[in-house]
C-alpha cells in the first residue's frame, strides 16, 4: 500500500510542475532587468522548444512582478515561449 501512495504522491507532484518534468527550462544568466518596460534581457542556453541557439537577448516577461527579486548577475532558470507573438518568459526559478 505504502508503495501505491508513493507512486501516486510522485505521479502528482510530476504534473503539478510540466514545465521542469518535460525539459522546457533553460539555464540563463540575469545581464539586466527593466522593471518599467517589464524586459529582462538574458544570457541563455540554448530554448529547443522556441529552436532557439543560447545567445544573449532582451525578452518581454508574461508578469512584471517575475522581475521584483533579480538582479544583473543571478543565475536563473527560465521557460520561454511565443505570448502574441513576441518571445516571452513564463516562468522564472532560482537555478544552477
Amino acid at each position: 500500500m505504502f508503495k501505491k501512495i508513493a507512486a501516486a504522491a510522485l505521479a502528482a507532484f510530476l504534473l503539478s510542475v510540466p514545465a521542469w518534468a518535460d525539459g522546457n527550462m533553460v539555464k540563463a544568466e540575469v545581464v539586466k532587468v527593466d522593471k518599467p518596460a517589464g524586459k529582462i534581457t538574458l544570457k541563455h542556453g540554448p530554448i529547443k522548444n522556441l529552436d532557439m541557439d543560447a545567445m544573449t537577448m532582451v525578452f518581454r516577461v508574461a508578469d512584471p512582478t517575475m522581475l521584483d527579486r533579480l538582479k544583473a548577475g543571478d543565475r536563473i532558470e527560465i521557460e520561454a515561449d511565443r505570448v502574441n507573438g513576441a518571445i516571452t518568459v513564463t516562468r522564472i526559478g532560482k537555478g544552477h
